[in-house]
């Protein structure tokens, strides 16, 4: 995304959580965290954004249909079904749907829940 671009925002995108685990009880030191499964959908069209880390919230991605554009870096990468990527500290990135179908991830994160 170059300078002059305005900061993509939202749109076109739907998220359901699938499951989650309270991971206080689970293992030491991760009082207040949950690992959380979604099935997120993507308009054709459709962005996931504004530009947002994963700085404290580690995740997988699996796409299962459609193609899902991550920008990070200053680069474009697609990735279509059967194949995901990680979302670690190091990740600053916003995604879109530049398909003509909808896109379909299975998103995998651990999160710090809000009281």
């Amino acid at each position: 995304m170059s300078n002059d671009q305005a900061e993509p925002e939202t749109k076109g995108v739907t998220s359901e959580v699938l499951a989650t685990v309270d991971l206080g009880p689970e293992i030491e030191g991760m009082a207040g965290r949950q690992l959380r499964m979604r099935i997120v959908t993507m308009e054709p069209g459709g962005v996931y954004g504004p530009v947002h880390d994963h700085v404290d919230r580690p995740g997988l991605v699996y796409i299962l249909q459609g193609t899902i554009t991550d920008h990070r870096d200053g680069v474009a990468k697609d990735y279509g079904p059967g194949v995901g990527w990680p979302e670690d500290r190091n990740t600053t990135h916003w995604l879109e749907n530049r398909g003509a179908i909808p896109a379909v991830e299975i998103s995998v994160d651990i999160f710090r829940q809000t009281t």
